[in-house]
């Protein structure tokens, strides 16, 4: 069925800043551990319309994620009718396309759980919280010399989940549940996205 969603992806990984798994080479630490959070500003799924959603799915890999043996959990956004809801969990659960339908080849993905995801967009500053589960905060990089803040990107035209991104900095990343961490300071990212199908 005809489907389509755009807006802003935060992203939140174990990885040195810059994430090496963004051009197909191995994480930081020979494991990934991370997520995704997508903010649909603008979507629809056979009709339906999912603006102003949100859903997520944060995984552990005991390798690169190509590798495969994740465990990941997803949320939904609990703002959505039990519609919009199904629309959102078959996304995720990659049964119509986009970055979903290769990243669940990589883990066993958890039924979708309906959260409040309480997220404030503001490029190097965003925040994301998933009250008892997520907490990330955002923050520019700083060159370790001289203190300055530094701004980088990059361009991916083969992305998979964006084409053109920016890096910076989590002073929080947490996660709490079956998939638990803590990596806090550690590679964060957000980016406009647009898949369809």
């Amino acid at each position: 069925m005809p489907w389509s969603v755009e807006g802003t992806v935060l992203v939140a990984c174990n990885c040195d800043y810059g994430c090496p798994c963004n051009y197909n080479a191995r994480p930081s630490t020979g494991s990934c551990e991370g997520g995704w959070t997508w903010i649909i500003e603008k979507g629809n799924r056979d009709g339906v319309s999912l603006d102003g959603l949100a859903c997520a799915v944060f995984s552990a890999w005991p390798g690169a994620i190509h590798e495969g043996g994740g465990k990941a959990v997803a949320y939904v956004d609990d703002r959505a009718d039990d519609e919009q809801r199904g629309h959102l969990t078959s996304l995720l659960k990659g049964e119509d396309g986009g970055p979903w339908a290769i990243f669940i080849n990589t883990y066993s993905l958890e039924e979708p759980k309906p959260v409040r995801f309480d997220v404030h967009l503001d490029e190097h500053h965003s925040t994301l919280t998933i009250p008892d589960t997520v907490h990330l905060e955002m923050e520019p990089i700083h060159n370790p010399v001289t203190g300055v803040e530094v701004h980088p990107g990059t361009v991916l035209p083969e992305g998979l989940v964006f084409k053109e991104g920016y890096y910076a900095t989590s002073s929080v990343f947490t996660l709490t549940g079956s998939v638990s961490y803590d990596h806090s300071r550690r590679n964060t990212e957000y980016a406009p996205f647009a898949y369809s199908g």
